[in-house]
């Protein structure tokens, strides 16, 4: 392999990324690109380093790497490069749309392996794209029975993420436990405003200004996990919520379409529930 990509999270000490270069150097491998950064608060380097030159020996370099960093260093050498994705909707087309046309066109970064939805609304839609599409239906079922399907339905497929486009469902503990760090979610407004149901037309009553959108990973706080990306336009006294809700979409797009790749390309870290992000 000619080009690699090395993750590493540590705790911080002098000298690192000397100690780090030199043995890149040793296995003649070339630093292309290294961003590094240390959150001080926590005492943690991050760094995601690009490196050119042939690497026939993956396991001694990770091993050396230990031998060198700091104890209970994480360290990831070569990463999957096309991530396994699994997208979760409802009847919302917009964010589903875009990821299938991305995929198509291989700009994604990742593969859709698998649709699911607990309603049947997309389902002829996905087909046009060749995806697997799966209805889990919630009608007549409690939460458990819903999501135990859901688990065994996303356990079959393996996938690298799951996606929330424009899933309408609070996700449970036990089920954000099982895929911790690997769900990523959409969330209609610029959080930590208007968190929870009809944020538009929350922002409409409120008399906002901007409108915006919160791409996040998910965890047990409701649209409160660490943040991946975000970006806002503007509105004014002219808009109703309908107009809001319109101009919402294409934010919701564009920032689910970022943070994606972002998260795809390995230049996300979760630090508590912070992120960092090596763009």
């Amino acid at each position: 392999m000619n080009e690699n990509l090395i993750l590493i999270e540590c705790k911080d000490n002098v000298g690192l990324v000397a100690i780090i270069s030199e043995l890149m150097a040793k296995h003649n491998l070339n630093i292309t690109a290294m961003r590094e950064f240390v959150d001080q608060d926590k005492n943690t380097f991050f760094a995601r380093i690009e490196c050119a030159g042939l690497l026939d020996d993956e396991t001694g370099l990770q091993l050396e790497l230990q031998k060198i960093l700091p104890l209970e260093s994480k360290i990831t050498i070569n990463p999957k490069k096309e991530k396994k994705v699994a997208v979760l909707v409802t009847k919302e087309y917009h964010c589903l749309g875009d990821i299938l046309v991305r995929d198509t066109f291989k700009t994604l970064g990742g593969h859709v392996c698998m649709v699911a939805g607990n309603y049947d609304v997309l389902k002829p839609f996905t087909d046009r794209f060749g995806i697997p599409f799966h209805h889990v239906s919630h009608d007549n079922k409690s939460k458990q029975q819903f999501e135990q399907e859901l688990i065994q339905l996303l356990e079959d497929y393996n996938p690298d993420y799951i996606v929330l486009a424009k899933f309408m469902r609070i996700l449970s503990p036990e089920f954000v436990a099982r895929f911790e760090h690997k769900i990523i979610n959409i969330h209609h407004s610029f959080l930590p405003a208007f968190i929870g149901a009809n944020p538009y037309r929350q922002a409409y009553d409120r008399g906002v200004k901007v409108i915006g959108a919160t791409a996040h990973f998910v965890t047990n706080d409701l649209d409160e996990g660490p943040i991946i990306v975000q970006q806002t336009t503007p509105v004014n006294h002219t808009f109703k919520a309908s107009d809001m809700v319109k101009a919402g979409k294409e934010v919701e797009k564009s920032v689910l379409s970022k943070a994606l790749q972002l998260v795809f390309q390995d230049r996300v870290f979760i630090t508590g529930n912070k992120t960092i992000i090596f763009e």
